[in-house]
């Protein structure tokens, strides 16, 4: 198993727009094959801020998500280019 942890910050001015797309990829990101967790939280501190947790079961499912439809459209051609910073890593479980 892999997490992707990705931590997004938007302006105020682009805060609903980013909602609309985070919500949108929550379902179907959900319901892929490899995927066993995808979690969207909002900072208890900072509205603007959001952190998006994922499980997948290797990197080919993490792959297979960045090529689906609704990766490059609320993803890749929304979120993260109204994003004002985006900050995203892998990590293995510790045991």
């Amino acid at each position: 198993m892999i997490n992707l942890c990705v931590t997004y910050v938007f302006a105020p001015e682009k805060l609903a727009e980013a909602e609309s797309h985070l919500r949108a990829l929550i379902a179907p990101s959900r319901a892929e094959p490899g995927c066993r967790t995808y979690e969207i939280s909002r900072s208890k501190d900072d509205p603007h801020t959001f952190l998006i947790f994922e499980q997948y079961d290797d990197e080919a499912a993490i792959d297979a998500h960045r090529a689906t439809s609704h990766f490059q459209q609320y993803g890749k051609n929304g979120i993260a280019a109204i994003a004002k910073s985006r900050v995203a890593g892998l990590y293995l479980p510790f045991s």
